[in-house]
């Protein structure tokens, strides 16, 4: 099979093991999604997910998280990684909403990467789990891990990965195939020892012949 054949396959695939697939993030609005994202750098889901439990019914709005001192924002994610530079991230985050969207989250690419610790990764997570706008693929180490296991990219760097996977993906699987690839890589595609006797795709994947 060709590239793209093979996309669509392992899309056919790896959907029906996972049917609607979304981020492991919990989330109300796409400011949640945002905030959790940005937590969620070098960190577990998990882990974001016992910190926003609580985070997301103190802060609502933008305007809730400009308001609040750095010290007490750094507090109330104080379990997580990198908190102190995580809280700085969030309040400048909230000030440039305010000041350039009205304090709410905008739904483009070429917007959100504006945002204080945005990148293409965490604008694709929440442009399509928040608005279900498919403008690109995130690509986290999950997603860069398999498409070099499965063949489907020679680069290493995220954004020719992201790249070389919008060219050979249908548009409207770009946001699902970013989250298949990360359930995949999580149970079983694992960082060191990939399963491969029980991998939907290991006829498909070159790696699993190595």
């Amino acid at each position: 099979m060709d590239k793209k054949a093979t996309v669509l396959e392992i899309v056919n695939r790896l959907d029906k093991r996972y049917p609607n697939v979304k981020t492991a993030l919990n989330f109300n609005s796409a400011l949640d999604l945002l905030v959790a994202t940005i937590l969620s750098a070098q960190t577990t889901d998990v882990n974001v997910n016992k910190v926003t439990e609580n985070l997301f019914k103190k802060y609502k709005t933008a305007y809730d998280y400009a308001k609040v001192s750095l010290e007490e924002l750094e507090n109330d994610i104080r379990s997580i990684n990198f908190y102190k530079n995580k809280a700085k991230y969030i309040k400048n985050l909230a000030n440039t909403l305010i000041e350039k969207f009205n304090g709410q989250v905008p739904k483009t690419m070429e917007d959100l990467v504006t945002l204080p610790g945005v990148g293409r990764k965490t604008a694709n997570i929440v442009l399509w789990n928040a608005f279900g706008i498919n403008e690109g693929v995130a690509v986290d180490t999950h997603v860069k891990r398999l498409s070099n296991r499965l063949g489907l990219t020679e680069n290493t760097d995220p954004e020719k990965i992201e790249k070389d996977l919008m060219d050979i993906t249908p548009r409207e699987h770009w946001g699902k195939l970013s989250h298949l690839l990360i359930m995949l890589g999580r149970e079983i595609c694992k960082a060191k020892a990939p399963n491969h006797k029980i991998c939907p795709l290991n006829d498909i994947c070159p790696s699993s012949k190595t």
